[in-house]
């Protein structure tokens, strides 16, 4: 188990909390993109099978393993075709933020029973103490893993939801240089990600603005429901 816990960058006790997180997270996410291309008039993604909640069909194997040894991974990202759209640029960039915003509802969603419960108390009269850590752990992690992921996409680099949204609002001689620089960012996002001291002031901020807003709204529910 030692062995195990050395490769992997979660909490083995954890681990079975971030997977179900991640099943959660990333089906909705990539469900949103596509609903929303299809929506708006491109049928590609629906057409592949990827309009749908089930799990099997977005996950990838290796970028879900990346996630547990790197702390940071990824779904199979759904295809969209924006010539499809009337607008290509303005609903170009409702469905690239679908994603991330599938997130953020999720962080809300999950903070909101997890305030009802408490406030309630429905947790408090859970007798046996491991049912009652095992709660608090899921919620921990889903609630603040939906928030890091919706922050997390959000950034202005390849291949994340945030650069497909600049690309679409930047003007046309903008996105040109974007594209010609996009070959390069992908390694500029990789060194980010694997050089700690790039990443101590990059990424590693997101975890605390996550676990931040996951207080904010803990609390704004435990008030609201509480008596």
């Amino acid at each position: 188990m030692d062995i195990l816990q050395s490769i992997i960058r979660v909490d083995l006790d954890q681990l079975p909390f971030l997977l179900i997180t991640i099943l959660i997270a990333f089906t909705v996410h990539e469900f949103s993109h596509a609903y929303f291309a299809n929506k708006f008039g491109d049928p590609t993604a629906r057409l592949l099978g990827r309009m749908t909640l089930n799990p099997a069909v977005h996950f990838d194997f290796f970028g879900i393993l990346l996630l547990l040894v790197a702390g940071f991974g990824w779904a199979r990202p759904v295809p969209v075709n924006r010539d499809n759209f009337s607008r290509p640029r303005l609903m170009g960039v409702i469905v690239s933020a679908a994603g991330p915003i599938s997130n953020l509802l999720l962080g809300i969603i999950g903070a909101l029973i997890y305030g009802v419960l408490a406030a309630t108390g429905v947790l408090e009269s859970i007798s046996n103490d491991r049912v009652l850590e095992a709660v608090y752990l899921f919620f921990g992690t889903f609630i603040q893993w939906n928030f890091f992921l919706f922050l997390f996409n959000l950034i202005p680099l390849p291949p994340l939801d945030g650069y497909r949204i600049v690309e679409d609002i930047a003007p046309r001689s903008i996105r040109g240089r974007l594209q010609q620089f996009e070959q390069w960012a992908v390694f500029i996002f990789l060194l980010i990600l694997f050089i700690p001291g790039l990443r101590t002031y990059t990424i590693d901020p997101l975890g605390h603005w996550a676990s931040e807003m996951s207080r904010t709204f803990v609390q704004l529910f435990l008030r609201m429901f509480g008596s």
